[in-house]
């Protein structure tokens, strides 16, 4: 049964008898068995995680990288590495993701708030319930909805579905969505329309293309059967935004999803 959505029913394509669930559902099994596994979020630890959703808001993440590996080089890429840091040595660390004072700041914040209510622990953190962290995620300097429901569904396996610029853009190009509905509606849309999906990333091949990356400690945890379809769904949005539906002149005649296009999308 799919998930009845009224939200944003004025904005999809009037002229598709495709309900927007089942679009959805369509890209999901179209670029699994196209791509396989994307191994997305690429990183050793639930910190480094956390660090790179920082780190990534309003950069690429070939920036994010170099970022990573000055401090992962510096012995700083944990919880005690952060807190014991002076300001000034962390800004320059991180300076390749732009922003890189506010972002320093933010991870100071991110740290006192894992010491306060949790005593340093992200054990601790994560066995909370998913609505109440993300609530208290979200009251954090530096935190909004994509970067709160990414440490949520890639570092604390949280069934939270993330929505970013190129899910918003494959949405809005496919009359799934229009693009002013909010994040989370947009969120409630995917969730709803993915719950019911039998098809696992397990039961696919390894990594073939989209934004696949190599086998990492995190991208190979244990997770429930939802929130490895969440995890593999971003994953392969990203893919077909990065490679194909660019915001300026998108490669739609070389995308995988043109068979799902609509005869007009929007720009």
């Amino acid at each position: 049964m799919y998930f009845r959505y009224t939200g944003l029913a004025s904005e999809v394509n009037p002229m598709s008898n495709t309900p927007p669930q089942e679009q959805i559902v369509g890209i999901y099994s179209t670029l699994l068995q196209l791509w396989g596994r994307q191994h997305w979020w690429p990183a050793a630890s639930r910190f480094e995680v956390i660090v790179g959703a920082y780190l990534t808001q309003n950069t690429s993440w070939s920036n994010v990288e170099m970022a990573m590996k000055n401090l992962r080089s510096a012995h700083r890429l944990t919880v005690h590495g952060i807190r014991d840091i002076p300001l000034h040595r962390l800004e320059q660390l991180i300076r390749s993701s732009g922003y890189f004072r506010q972002k320093a700041r933010c991870l100071k914040t991110f740290v006192n708030f894992l010491d306060r209510n949790y005593g340093g622990s992200l054990t601790k953190m994560f066995a909370q319930t998913a609505a109440i962290l993300r609530e208290q995620l979200l009251s954090l300097n530096g935190v909004g909805p994509e970067t709160a429901d990414s440490i949520l569904l890639y570092a604390g396996q949280h069934p939270i579905f993330v929505i970013d610029a190129y899910t918003r853009r494959i949405a809005a190009r496919h009359q799934i969505a229009g693009q002013t509905a909010s994040y989370e509606e947009l969120r409630e849309l995917f969730e709803g329309s993915l719950s019911g999906v039998p098809l696992t990333a397990s039961e696919v091949p390894a990594s073939l293309g989209g934004a696949s990356h190599s086998p990492s400690r995190m991208s190979l945890r244990t997770r429930a059967p939802l929130a490895q379809v969440y995890n593999e769904m971003h994953g392969l949005i990203v893919g077909v935004g990065k490679t194909y539906c660019l915001k300026s002149n998108p490669k739609c005649d070389e995308c995988p999803l043109k068979h799902l296009l609509p005869t007009l999308h929007a720009s």
